[in-house]
């Protein structure tokens, strides 16, 4: 029995004398080498007690070592977890008590929880696990798993604001890899600019697996700073982001020269604005490709790479994806089926009956239209805020709003923002002052939680029923940012 993930992805770094990473500071990391690395962690990791199955909880800096660690639990078959960087002490605390994982990977900075198996790793790789891996043999067998045996727990907002853990199988992340490398036309030859997080599926399982599936390289970032990536663009053939990184770099004089010659622009997690579209081609002559997915499924739809790219939509379902929505034009709720579909939530069965049917399609929750072939996301049925390609639930900010001296009630949304694709915006009643309500909640929350603005009101609009109207107050503040912007 194979390992499927480890046997696509990793094995053939045995083959790589050559650069897999290059990093900013010039230094090449070879497959081989990374490779070594992910032996002797998984072999640090398996004397630690971990069996396949096992979750590993990983919060640290992205680095090569940090990408060493993904590979090693494919290789041990155990369930890697990967945590925002930003979540607080309280946030991580709930997610280990959920997932109950054998061995908690962290800063030495991070106070982590009692009761842990606790290994450190910090931005350069130092630390503990790579204490403990450095004796341990550079080569591995790995450990044969299944094509349905998990590989993955990702925690994601949910309609409670209890995050839930997507479980997903190996089938899930290698057949979507497959179908990216294809319908993006990813060979040996292309060198992917990766400034992107690798917490997150974006940066982890589409734009890292892709690499290692069609055997690319990557200038591998250690975030995104764009005086960096335009200094690295013009050696790489493409690069993927979230719309934030294409806003940036439009204020950034050399764009044009800098793009010139660039295979592919690809921006996904958040929406991107039409006008930053047309933006980015009236600058660089290229039509940026806009693709649809999420943490349960991975991709769902993609714009062509050859054909017509529509500003203002996410393309078409990809190969092997079923997508259904009402009628043509018409809006409703988006449900998806196909191999990419994950195979529920952790721990939550009824959770899992409510989204994921039997007959394998997945309410997203996400509201759209499709139009001549073409989706377009118009609205959130779920209440989520999507900003710079993060997950936002609403009720975590507005409980911690409502708990404030002063404060009647409150309402948080998602409104526009060229840079951030939405922002989080707050709308509070109550005898208090925006800032000082902005300046209280900030310490209990991740950055990318904290709404970027504030407004004081004398009531919240209601429906007959008592309810809150947020279609009201997002129609009302939809303005906010953009206004000001171009103020």
């Amino acid at each position: 029995m194979a390992n499927p993930m480890f046997d696509a992805l990793f094995a053939p770094l045995a083959g790589r004398g050559g650069p897999l990473l290059m990093l900013a500071d010039g230094r090449q990391i070879a497959g081989q080498a990374l490779l070594a690395t992910i032996a002797q962690q998984a072999h640090a990791l398996a004397s630690l007690g971990v069996q396949p199955g096992d979750r590993v909880a990983v919060q640290v800096a992205k680095s090569p070592a940090a990408l060493a660690t993904y590979g090693a639990c494919v290789a041990i078959g155990a369930v890697y977890l990967p945590l925002n960087t930003a979540y607080t002490a309280g946030e991580i605390g709930y997610f280990l008590s959920d997932a109950t994982p054998r061995v908690f990977v962290c800063d030495p900075a991070t106070a982590a929880p009692e009761g842990l198996q606790v290994l450190t790793m910090d931005a350069a790789g130092a630390g503990s696990l790579a204490d403990l891996a450095a004796g341990m043999p550079q080569v591995i067998d790995a450990v044969a798993r299944g094509e349905n045996d998990l590989a993955a727990l990702l925690y994601t907002s949910g309609t409670t604001g209890r995050s839930k853990g997507a479980m997903l199988s190996q089938r899930n992340l290698l057949s979507n890899a497959a179908v990216l490398v294809d319908h993006w036309r990813f060979t040996p030859d292309d060198v992917l600019l990766h400034a992107l997080p690798i917490f997150h599926t974006h940066g982890l399982f589409v734009a890292t697996n892709v690499a290692l599936l069609s055997g690319a390289q990557m200038i591998f970032l250690p975030g995104f700073n764009a005086a960096e990536v335009m200094r690295l663009l013009p050696q790489a053939t493409v690069m993927m982001g979230v719309p934030t990184f294409y806003t940036r770099l439009l204020d950034q004089p050399g764009l044009a020269q800098a793009a010139r010659g660039r295979r592919l622009f690809i921006s996904g997690s958040a929406p991107l604005l039409a006008e930053t579209h047309r933006a980015w081609e009236a600058a660089t002559g290229h039509r940026i490709l806009e693709r649809y997915g999420m943490t349960e499924t991975n991709m769902n739809t993609s714009n062509p790479y050859v054909g017509e790219r529509r500003a203002g939509t996410v393309g078409q379902p990809l190969p092997g994806v079923a997508l259904r929505i009402a009628g043509e034009g018409e809006v409703g709720v988006i449900e998806v089926r196909g191999p990419n579909v994950f195979q529920g939530y952790w721990q939550m069965p009824e959770k899992t009956a409510e989204e994921l049917g039997p007959d394998g399609w997945f309410i997203t929750g996400d509201l759209g239209r499709m139009v001549d072939g073409y989706v377009e996301i118009v609205g959130r049925a779920k209440d989520l805020v999507i900003t710079g390609g993060y997950n936002v639930y609403p009720k975590e900010i507005e409980l911690a709003l409502d708990a404030l001296p002063g404060v009647a009630e409150s309402a948080v949304i998602g409104v526009p923002h060229a840079d951030m694709g939405e922002a989080v915006f707050a709308v509070i009643v109550g005898d208090v002052t925006a800032e000082a309500c902005l300046a209280a909640i900030a310490p209990g929350l991740a950055r990318f939680k904290q709404p970027k603005a504030a407004v004081v009101v004398a009531d919240l609009p209601r429906n007959a029923m008592g309810k809150v109207q947020k279609a009201v107050l997002r129609e009302l503040y939809k303005g906010w940012f953009l206004a000001r912007e171009n103020s």
